[in-house]
This record gives C-alpha cells, sequence and structure tokens, in this order.
C-alpha cells in the first residue's frame, strides 16, 4: 500500500532539484560568513522556581525551537533537542538549561519529522512520563522507538489536558519533512496552540514554516497573547523561502496573527542555512524599527531565560 503523503495549503511545494542543491552549495562556498556571535546565556536562571512550579505561567527557551512552557499546572516541552551536533555541524551553542535541570515533563509537542525537531536520544532522556503529541503520520515511528503515550494530530485538532486546565490545538504550518530517502512528506507538519482554560492565556508555538496565509486563518480561531516565531535558516532565501520565514516575514506573520508579544525562535544553535544568528537578529530589529512597532511587544530572551506571563 502506497503511503500518504502530506501538502501544504495551495499545493505549495518545497521539493528542490538536485540543480538547485548545488547551486546553493556553490553560493555558501563563496560566501565569507562571521561566526563568532553566541546567543548569551541567562544570567540568573529560575532553575528551582522551573522546578517547583505549578501555578505560574512561564516560557523558558531552551535554544533553537526548544522550549519549557508552563501552564495550567502542566510542563510542556516543544520538540526537545539537546543534540551536541547536527549532520556535520556541531552546536553553536549550548543549550540554556542541562536536561538535568528541568522538571518532570507532562506534555511534548513535536511540531514535525526533521532531525532539528525530533531527537529520539533527547526523548529518551526526558524527565517524567510524559505524552507526546505528534502530527499525523508520525506516530507509528515512535510507537516503533518504545513511546507508548502517543497520540497523533491533524490540523485544527484539539484535545484537553488530562487536568482538564488546558486545550492545545495543532494548526496549519508551510513546511515539509523527511528523515530517510524514502518517507519525505508521510508525515504532516504544523505548529501548536495552548490555551489556558483558566484566564484564557494563548501561546502559539509556530514550529518551522514559511510565510503563508495560514497566520491570518489561525488568527480567526485564536486570540494570542505569546507567538513564537521563528527567525532563522531563510539564506538563500530563494531555495529556503518556501519552507523557513525570514525576519522581515516574521514579523508581518506576527502581525497577521493579531498576537501580543512576540519571542523569536530557530536560530543560534544550528547551522542549518547561510545566515548567521546575528543576521537574523539584526534583521529582526531593523524590519521591528522600519515599521515603528513598540519596542515592549518584542522579546528576546537568551538561552536560559524565564519568562513570566
Amino acid at each position: 500500500m502506497a503511503k500518504q503523503r502530506y501538502e501544504n495549503l495551495d499545493g505549495i511545494s518545497n521539493k528542490k532539484s538536485f540543480k538547485d542543491m548545488r547551486q546553493w552549495r556553490k553560493e555558501r562556498k563563496s560566501k565569507m560568513k562571521d561566526l563568532s556571535y553566541t546567543v548569551p546565556q541567562a544570567e540568573n536562571k529560575k532553575i528551582e522556581l522551573l522546578n517547583e512550579n505549578r501555578t505560574q505561567n512561564t516560557v523558558t527557551w531552551i535554544g533553537h525551537a526548544t522550549f519549557l512552557i508552563q501552564m495550567g499546572g502542566m510542563n510542556i516541552m516543544t520538540d526537545p533537542v539537546w543534540a551536541k551536533r547536527m549532520g556535520f555541524e556541531k552546536r553553536l551553542s549550548e543549550p540554556g538549561l542541562t536536561m538535568e535541570e528541568i522538571p518532570p515533563i507532562d506534555v511534548v509537542l513535536i511540531s514535525h519529522g526533521h532531525y532539528d525537531h525530533l531527537d529520539f536520544a533527547t526523548l529518551n532522556r526526558l524527565k517524567g512520563n510524559p505524552v507526546h503529541l505528534v502530527p499525523e503520520g508520525l506516530g507509528r515511528l515512535l510507537t516503533k522507538k518504545g513511546f507508548s503515550k502517543v497520540e497523533e494530530f491533524s490540523w485544527w485538532d484539539k484535545k484537553d489536558s488530562r487536568t482538564g486546565t488546558l486545550e492545545i490545538h495543532f494548526v496549519p504550518a508551510q513546511h515539509w519533512t523527511r528523515r530517510t530517502l524514502t518517507d519525505m512528506n508521510t508525515s504532516l507538519w504544523g505548529g501548536w496552540v495552548i490555551i489556558n482554560k483558566e484566564n484564557g492565556e494563548t501561546v502559539y508555538f509556530v514550529g518551522d514554516t514559511g510565510y503563508f496565509r495560514g497566520f491570518k486563518e489561525i488568527a480567526k480561531h485564536f486570540d494570542i497573547n505569546w507567538v513564537l516565531m521563528p527567525i532563522g535558516a531563510y539564506e538563500p532565501e530563494w531555495f529556503m523561502s518556501a519552507s523557513h520565514i525570514s525576519p522581515e516575514d516574521a514579523v508581518q506573520a506576527f502581525l497577521d496573527c493579531k498576537a501580543d508579544k512576540f519571542i523569536p525562535m530557530h536560530y543560534g544553535a544550528f547551522r542549518l542555512a547561510d545566515d548567521t544568528p546575528k543576521e537574523a537578529l539584526d534583521r529582526l530589529l531593523k524590519e521591528w524599527e522600519k515599521r515603528k512597532l513598540d519596542q515592549d511587544l518584542l522579546y528576546i530572551p537568551k538561552l536560559g531565560e524565564t519568562v513570566i506571563t
């Protein structure tokens, strides 16, 4: 039986030819990039709070797309990756917290199956006995790897937490996925919206995406307080734009989804494309200023920094 293949909205394709790959590699060799900037670590990490907290809403950036989100008395981890390298490239910055410093996890949210978002070595080391919420088509891989608490989601599916305090929704993104030569797009991809039903606070973890009309659709369904938005792995844009959002388009996406506050992610940990962490941040700040947006709406955490929302 042929495997189901998933598609983006409007049939947007991320498939690249061998010729495209060669052209990108040729361009990369011609570029001189300064990788000396490292995303700083937070000075005063709230490790004790994170391990004791069951009342406050917090967001802690571990690095790349990995966040510890505490809402409604639950510890939620997005795309947990503590890997020290990705392919042939070493990690550019250490995770903001060690795995020993994080509390037991109740829920793991996976955006898609790419290795920089789904790392089984990390999942096997997480504290607690979490349920793993994953895109449709990815559950069989986790089950094969020995994880028993796995639930699959299609776009717009939702789940109530076991405590009844949270709603968790899976929403569209524009991306693709592959882990082997034969499994391209045999599982879905997307973002996660987490709603605290006690106070209505809403966090939108975008996952990995290019800019697309889905941001406006998501705004029709949710009143978003905090958006965790990717800004890196966009260069060269002729190659990456369908899959990875640029800093400028990330600002437009923030406006499209009508969120209250913006936290950038997906930069500074792995060299997945030609842009550098400093370039991604500089372009984000420049676009923010160009559009004359309130600086208080943009929060750029250091690694391991906890935002009490």
